[in-house]
């Protein structure tokens, strides 16, 4: 279904390479179409859904995620700013590969996009990185 998938893109993650068993990092670059924002990954109410990024623990150890710096946005429907990312933003993983190999791996974002006057309902998409461990 057109229109709801085409809101946020993942930018293509070029390979990754490294060692089985020493942190790696990977760049998980994101597009969220003009109009539109994400909850950060700590909105500051507890109904709202966080951006949630996990990695599949049998081919890695996740060690961080980190994302960046959310903005402070005053919507309509909102009394208070709301914690969000707009725009293009990138979520930084910190991980140790388990296996030694050419690989693609896999994580879930979690997420729901909103613009000034309804969300989206709330969707996971597969995140594939393909990574190259000696």
């Amino acid at each position: 279904m057109a229109g709801q998938n085409d809101v946020l893109k993942i930018a293509p993650t070029p390979t990754l390479s490294g060692k089985r068993g020493e942190a790696v990092q990977i760049k998980t670059a994101l597009q969220l179409q003009g109009g539109y924002h994400l909850n950060s990954n700590k909105p500051d109410d507890p109904y709202l859904i966080p951006l949630k990024l996990t990695w599949d623990a049998a081919a890695v150890e996740t060690i961080s995620v980190s994302f960046p710096e959310p903005k402070r946005e005053k919507y309509a429907f909102n009394e208070k700013p709301l914690s969000v990312f707009t725009g293009d933003f990138a979520i930084t993983s910190t991980v140790k590969p388990k296996t030694a190999g050419f690989t693609v791996l896999t994580g879930k974002l979690r997420y729901q996009a909103c613009n000034h006057n309804a969300c989206l309902p709330p969707k996971t998409i597969d995140v594939k990185v393909p990574a190259d461990f000696r």
